[in-house]
């Protein structure tokens, strides 16, 4: 699975990704910011996970292109028709199923494992955090580790979907939906609050990935902004973020920008 809509729905190998604009001067005020606050907090979505072989739902090649997603992503159209709603949901499998962590996940792992990530908030449900190494992860989004009834309220590993049939069913006959907020549900409880103490309590927030458009999760930038934090956004294109809320911009594919941020804070830290 990866990142829904928000509000309604190892060591970083420097040679394995080649740092992209090493100098860059808005790399290195962050790198500076990071190493003088002590820290910081990353706020992800979809377009972290796109090195990793899942396009961004909204890109041409993504799966709103295909999958209307007031059709095929609402909880009213899942309780509606969960047979429908599992023909989007097969061909989110598909593509997460091989999917592994890329050099961004990588290089956020590694600046947790150094001491200067406090936390990650995701958008995503792909567990690609977790699997490149972070361990203070909140999943704003659920996950698609478990699939969930929501007749009778079972819950099921997602290892075990293979053996519920197609699409998977409860014991109690209804078919199950993954533990990923659609549109028109409830983000888990208490996901939201921990993130928001999150990006109130450090000096930078990284925002990866994500327009941040969507409410409450659009909130959080703008949230750590009045806290005081230093918010400094990675993206292909401008956002409602930018030039705003965010005061630093890294433009280009987070795969190759948050490599070369791990490397700017290493030079800092030790005082090059």
């Amino acid at each position: 699975m990866v990142s829904m809509p928000a509000g309604t729905i190892g060591r970083m190998r420097p040679e394995s990704s080649p740092p992209q604009r090493p100098w860059d001067p808005a790399l290195e005020e962050l790198a500076r910011a990071i190493v003088r606050g002590g820290g910081a907090a990353a706020l992800t979505g979809a377009g972290i996970s796109v090195a990793s072989g899942i396009p961004d739902f909204r890109s041409p090649r993504g799966l709103w292109s295909r999958f209307d997603p007031m059709e095929y992503a609402t909880i009213e159209a899942f309780r509606a028709d969960p047979e429908k709603v599992w023909r989007f949901l097969r061909e989110l499998e598909r593509i997460v199923r091989g999917a592994r962590p890329n050099a961004a996940h990588r290089a956020l792992a590694a600046l947790e494992e150094q001491g200067w990530l406090e936390g990650i908030a995701t958008q995503n449900v792909d567990g690609l955090h977790q699997a490149a190494g972070s361990r203070r992860v909140i999943e704003l989004h659920g996950s698609g580790r478990a699939l969930v009834c929501l007749g009778c309220g079972r819950r099921y590993p997602a290892a075990e979907r293979a053996g519920l049939g197609d699409p998977p069913r409860c014991r109690c006959g209804r078919i199950l939906k993954p533990d990923a907020v659609l549109f028109g549900e409830m983000l888990p409880l208490g996901a939201y609050e921990r993130a928001l103490a999150l990006v109130r309590g450090v000096p930078v927030l990284l925002v990866i990935g994500t327009s941040a458009a969507v409410y409450p999760v659009a909130e959080l930038p703008r949230e750590a902004r009045a806290a005081g934090a230093l918010v400094c956004e990675f993206n292909l294109e401008p956002t409602e973020l930018t030039g705003g809320v965010a005061q630093l911009t890294i433009r280009g594919p987070a795969d190759r920008t948050l490599p070369a941020l791990l490397e700017a804070v290493a030079r800092r830290s030790r005082g090059s």
